[in-house]
Parts: structure tokens; sequence; C-alpha cells
């Protein structure tokens, strides 16, 4: 292991956290209410290791390909890790069922038709034995209505979300997703967020997660009641070139 690259993981890990405890503070909230998903896209398995070994357990991709074989390498380095795998960017449906093999959840669901494709996607996995649960799934709201960043739009939610919990068997709503607009402000973006989540739990109260906020904005996402932070660059430097 390289020992500089630990210290330095170590040490952005620590001050991620502490802004993440600050940010409860503030909000009147405590910290164990806010989950932190290390987004390890673009870097290397050996960076994902070096995290399980600081204490993390949930780990970001946001492509298949990319995903699929850090986390086979990081299972077979570190095969005592608890680690859950999350796929939190947009997803083609043509995935679905490579991805149902190694994720533990997908946040990025924002239409009825990847809902059907993860749906047969996790059912092959089950009875193959490439998994033993439905995958836990967070419906994406498009808060600016730009189909090119996805998300589904605020007032096909409803409809989505239903659809997901029929799929019971095979796929666990767990809550809503978002990424704040471009060029908008984040307080605006996640207190839309917040109405969207109240409205999603009065027809399933047990979707209760509320994933916004990444390296820059956070803190914003904390005080309008997120439940689940995506940090990257905070956690691990600027990105390179992505992976091919």
């Amino acid at each position: 292991m390289n020992d500089q690259r630990y210290e330095e993981l170590a040490e952005s890990l620590r001050e991620v956290t502490g802004r993440i405890a600050a940010a409860c503070r503030r909000a009147g909230r405590s910290p164990d209410e806010v989950r932190l998903i290390a987004v390890t896209k673009t870097f290397p398995a050996s960076d994902a290791v070096v995290l399980t070994d600081l204490g993390v357990r949930d780990l970001g991709e946001n492509r298949d390909q990319e995903a699929s074989a850090k986390a086979a390498e990081v299972a077979a380095l570190r095969p005592e890790a608890d680690v859950r795998w999350h796929m939190v960017g947009r997803l083609q449906r043509n995935k679905a069922r490579s991805v149902a093999r190694w994720a533990a959840e997908v946040q990025s669901v924002d239409s009825l038709r990847l809902a059907d494709a993860l749906t047969k996607g996790v059912r092959a996995a089950l009875d193959a034995g490439e998994r033993d649960r439905p995958l836990d799934v967070l419906v994406q709201a498009s808060l600016d209505d730009d189909p090119s960043r996805g998300g589904c739009p605020v007032d096909d939610l409803r409809e989505l979300a239903e659809a997901i919990a029929r799929k019971s068997d095979y796929l666990h709503l767990r809550g809503v997703m978002a990424v704040a607009p471009l060029g908008a402000e984040p307080e605006q973006a996640f207190e839309r967020l917040a109405s969207v989540a109240e409205m999603l739990r009065k027809d399933h109260p047990e979707a209760t997660e509320v994933s916004a906020g990444m390296s820059g904005d956070l803190d914003q996402a904390i005080a309008y009641g997120s439940t689940c932070v995506r940090v990257g660059t905070a956690l691990l430097g600027g990105r390179g070139l992505a992976s091919p």
C-alpha cells in the first residue's frame, strides 16, 4: 500500500466527515443521520481499498464497465470488507443486467422503462445466485426538467414510485435522489427536493432516503434534509480523464 496515498485519503476523509458533522450541527441534526458515499469513479481500485481500510463502506460509481471490474478487484483484495456499491450515474437499460450483479443500490432510476429493465436484471441475478436480495433503488428527480442531465420530471415521479413499489420482489424503493441544476442556487434546488421527498414519503413511508449534496454543496443539502451525500473530489482529489 502507498503510505502517502493512505495519509492523503485519511486526511481528506477527516475533513469531509468534519464538514458533515458541522453542517449537521448547524441544522440541529445528528451526523448519524447522514451517510457518506465515496464516489470513486475514474480512480483506481487501490484508492477504493484504502477507503475501505479507513472505514468507508459505501462506494459510488457512474459507469457499469468501470464499476463491475473495480467491485470485483476490491472484493478480491478485501473479501472481509462489507462494501456496498452504489450506481449514482445515468444508467442505460442495456446495462441493467450487469449492474444487478454488483450494485447494492441504484440511485438514478428515472423512467418506467429503466425500472422494468432493472427488474428483469435482478430477477436473472437472483435466479443465477449472483445476488440474494432485491435491489435498493432511489428515484432520481429532475429539478430543472433538463432531459440531458437525467432525472424524472417531478410531475411524473409519483407514477414512477408506484410502479417501483409494485416490483417489491425485485426492487426496494428507498427514497429520492437529485443533482442541483447547473447555475442554480443550491439552496433553492434542495428546498424543492425536500418538498418532493415529503410528497414521496406520504405515499411510501419507508422511502426515507434523500440523496443530495456533493463536494461543493453538501453543506446546503444537509441543511435541507439530505440523508446521503455523494462525495468524490473532496475525498479523492481532482479527476483525470474518464476511463474507457
